[in-house]
């Protein structure tokens, strides 16, 4: 049987901002959108945030994606000669009215730069040769792209091509989208650092990054724009202030200036209305709980990873955090193991809940002591 306890409230920051009422978010113009903080994960806003959508060149963000860890994998490195194959440049080169990079047809360029030709001209030739070279086809790079996707936690996501031309059974969401750009933040900086370049030159052709975010606010560093007929124009960002980064997107806009501009507007209201805080350590304790038939008598409780949490500004004083814990603990356990579960809940819903894990191991006593607290419990029992 477990009992919700109240939790210890976690340390209060050094200043709390006077409460202020969050407005709604501005109106965005497109069939799916929401806004991610970095941090956290949470969605701060959005609508039809699981629809599945065509998510157009924003699928060069997942082709990055599996070409940085191929290169962690130590598979193919950024000195690779990378062959722009005869199928690429009629695929996607410049004759076939998409985004192109602009290398020559049946020669080669070191991987980092057609890499930056994708990240930045999005270059639908760049993709396709970076692919054949990664995998030896497009359709065996389209299943490392979905195997990625799968570990990242990318649940209504498929992918056929490396480049995002419309095509059967080629989808995502704008949950997964985000949760995608997250990734590549925090799992190849370097990489990422590409979609921030503003211009890139392939032979005689300088191509501008499409992002026009880039050019109208200097804390925004990506991430990715998409078009096609079927999709509409689309725009996956990120900005970082300060400590906080949060990511946008906005799927189905119905021009460039208009993705740019809601994408922005999006970023400047979850900067000005949300922040995020850290509630616990990752193996602090929150609790100690009387353990029976132990070595020890205490056992310490708490969580296997940081817990933290986006709010409306000025809030943070009224989460309240509880913890579901066994009425009794009976030795032995391991540490780590999942004993109970941490919950924070603000205006009366739940905005985190965490397994609460053991963070020593209670060995069981001896025959003696065991003994002895059989009767015990039996003698405080109901």
């Amino acid at each position: 049987m477990a009992l919700a306890q109240e939790a210890p409230a976690p340390d209060a920051p050094a200043a709390l901002s006077d409460a202020v009422p969050t407005p709604p978010p501005p109106p965005v113009v497109g069939n799916a959108w929401l806004l991610m903080d970095y941090e956290t994960g949470q969605v701060l806003a959005g609508e039809n945030v699981d629809e599945r959508v065509e998510p157009a060149s924003i699928t060069k963000v997942m082709t990055s994606y599996v070409i940085a860890a191929e290169m962690a994998a130590g598979k193919v490195g950024p000195d690779d000669q990378v062959m722009l194959s005869e199928n690429a440049w009629r695929t996607g080169g410049a004759m076939t009215d998409g985004s192109y990079s602009g290398f020559e047809v049946n020669q080669t360029a070191p991987l980092l730069d057609m890499e930056k030709g994708m990240a930045v001209q999005s270059g639908n030739d760049a993709a396709i040769a970076l692919a054949e070279h990664v995998a030896g086809s497009e359709e065996s790079f389209a299943a490392l792209m979905n195997a990625y996707a799968d570990r990242i936690g990318l649940k209504n996501s498929h992918f056929v091509n490396a480049h995002g031309l419309s095509a059967e059974n080629h989808y995502s969401t704008a949950r997964d989208l985000a949760l995608l750009g997250r990734a590549m933040i925090r799992d190849y900086p370097e990489q990422y650092a590409h979609n921030k370049v503003k211009q890139f030159t392939v032979g005689p052709i300088t191509q501008r990054n499409r992002n026009l975010l880039l050019w109208r606010d200097d804390s925004v560093d990506g991430i990715k724009t998409g078009h096609h007929s079927k999709a509409g124009y689309c725009l996956l960002s990120s900005a970082k202030r300060g400590d906080q980064r949060l990511i946008a997107v906005v799927m189905g806009s119905t021009g460039e200036a208009q993705r740019a501009t809601d994408s922005l507007a999006l970023l400047n209201w979850g900067f000005r209305f949300f922040e995020t805080h850290k509630l616990y350590d990752a193996g602090q304790a929150i609790s100690t709980q009387k353990i029976w038939k132990g070595k020890a008598n205490e056992l310490r409780m708490g969580l296997a990873e940081p817990l933290l949490i986006s709010m409306p500004r000025g809030k943070y004083d009224q989460l309240e955090p509880t913890m579901d814990v066994p009425k009794t603990l009976v030795a032995p356990v391991e540490r780590g193991q999942a004993i109970g579960t941490v919950r924070v809940t603000l205006d009366g819903e739940v905005v985190a809940e965490r397994p609460l894990v053991a963070l020593d191991a209670v060995e069981q006593a001896g025959f003696f002591k065991r003994l002895w607290h059989e009767f015990l419990m039996w003698w405080n029992s109901d």
